[in-house]
């Protein structure tokens, strides 16, 4: 990618979000999606890429899965990587991907009855520049459903931390409620959730793959004790304790059998 200039990386990549956008699927594929209390539902998962401080090219990638519906931690793979992608604004999963895909295909490999059936993802998936986000990417890569869980507003097509928007937070009474992100073309990309009774911040909630908006945000509200949904907070916990303890290597482990 380095013989490359930032304008012909930015067309490369726009071409290849716009191929693989053509396969992402917007709508509930599995059977516990269908069912009010997600019966069927056993394993979800939750990824995470967070910078050592200071430095924007050594991260820890994780991944963790926990057992649903307690959100009992069951298995954690850690990973120090180097990123070799530069940053581009609205391209962070040309970043991120292959690191959060690559512990995803280790655990296929080594465990796969653990698995997840979900994944969720610190980042936007629909809620997009280009309706292509991190969680769709990751997503169409790896076949499995997946969820964007953005702690930040993303300002895009027309959305914007507005008056309005500032109102509509405000709106939200208890976990569980929610307004739609609609953008100017009038299509909704993702909804803002008061993920719980304590905390007014709300979390933005968007498709990634093989999931509906609506199931999608029934699965994160149901995922969370806190405001970030436990899957995400859990992911984000075990790589803060990697970087502040200097690992190097990768650190796969197994807490208990499903």
């Amino acid at each position: 990618m380095s013989h490359l200039s930032q304008e012909e990386l930015v067309k490369q990549w726009e071409s290849e979000q716009a191929s693989l956008r053509q396969l992402m699927v917007e709508e509930d594929t599995e059977d516990w999606q269908r069912s009010p209390d997600f019966t069927g539902l056993e394993r979800v998962g939750g990824v995470d890429l967070s910078f050592v401080k200071g430095d924007d090219v050594n991260a820890c990638a994780q991944l963790v899965v926990l057992s649903y519906p307690d959100l009992e931690l069951l298995y954690e793979d850690s990973q120090m990587v180097t990123l070799t992608a530069p940053y581009i604004a609205g391209f962070l999963a040309f970043r991120e991907t292959p690191y959060l895909l690559e512990a995803l295909q280790r655990l296929e490999k080594t465990q796969p009855n653990l698995l997840p059936q979900v994944v969720l993802v610190d980042g936007n998936g629909l809620f997009h520049y280009r309706e292509f986000g991190l969680a769709c990417h990751l997503g169409v890569l790896s076949g499995l459903p997946c969820v964007g869980v953005a702690k930040n507003l993303l300002q895009v097509q027309g959305v914007t931390k507005s008056q309005q928007h500032q109102l509509q937070i405000a709106s939200l009474q208890k976990g569980g409620d929610s307004f739609p992100l609609t953008a100017a073309s009038g299509k909704v990309l993702g909804k803002a959730l008061r993920s719980s009774d304590s905390s007014t911040k709300p979390v933005y909630v968007s498709t990634g793959h093989r999931i509906s908006l609506e199931t999608a945000l029934r699965l994160t509200h149901t995922c969370c004790r806190y405001r970030v949904p436990e899957p995400i907070r859990q992911a984000r916990k075990w790589t803060n304790h990697e970087i502040q303890n200097n690992t190097t290597m990768c650190t796969v482990k197994i807490h208990q059998e499903p």
